[in-house]
């Protein structure tokens, strides 16, 4: 059999656009892995004989002045990441730069509050011996239960439109309440100090 290379080539059809609803499993991991980090945050701080002091740094009066600071430091953040957020999503006209800045932001963000989680986890743990505390130690856990699902939703295609900034915006309210409850009680109780 003989192929005439002049001959037009037949055309397939192209693949067709998948119209599938996402398989569960693209939510319910994140989900788990979520309340995973939260209940396994919260049993170790539970469980876990506080020490009184993870850290302290040079400068500092105490290791609840450097928490306070390191926790504005990731709220200040965090409202540069709900800035940018709302740069990146077009309702509010930003640089070109606003996605970048969103992601660097909320590096930024974490990496300052991981050391805050570390000293309240290891020096303090779960504590409900007042409500404010025990909110606070609900919410921490919590924040980063929440922050382990968005993370792993960036990866995930195909989400509704609305699931990353409600996740965020919930990390957002999550942190914002954490703040209230540690560094501006501090603030508020001991003063402005470092």
């Amino acid at each position: 059999m003989s192929v005439d290379p002049n001959a037009a080539t037949q055309s397939f059809p192209g693949c067709p656009p998948d119209h599938r609803r996402p398989h569960p499993a693209r939510y319910v991991v994140p989900a788990l892995v979520a309340a995973a980090v939260a209940v396994a945050l919260g049993a170790y701080g539970k469980v876990h004989d506080p020490e009184g002091t993870a850290f302290n740094l040079a400068g500092f009066s105490s290791s609840g002045a450097v928490k306070s600071w390191l926790g504005t430091v990731a709220f200040a953040f965090g409202l540069v990441q709900v800035g940018s957020a709302f740069m990146v999503y077009g309702k509010l006209r930003g640089p070109s730069w606003a996605p970048a800045l969103h992601r660097w932001s909320g590096r930024i963000a974490f990496l300052v509050a991981v050391p805050v989680a570390v000293h309240c986890l290891y020096a303090l743990g779960y504590q409900s011996y007042s409500t404010r505390v025990m909110w606070h130690s609900f919410l921490g856990c919590f924040f980063f239960g929440a922050f382990s699902a968005k993370m792993l939703l960036l990866r995930v295609q195909r989400l509704p439109g609305w699931l990353l900034p409600v996740m965020g915006g919930l990390a957002f309210a999550v942190l914002t309440l954490l703040w209230l409850t540690s560094a501006l009680w501090f603030f508020r109780t001991v003063g402005v100090t470092t």
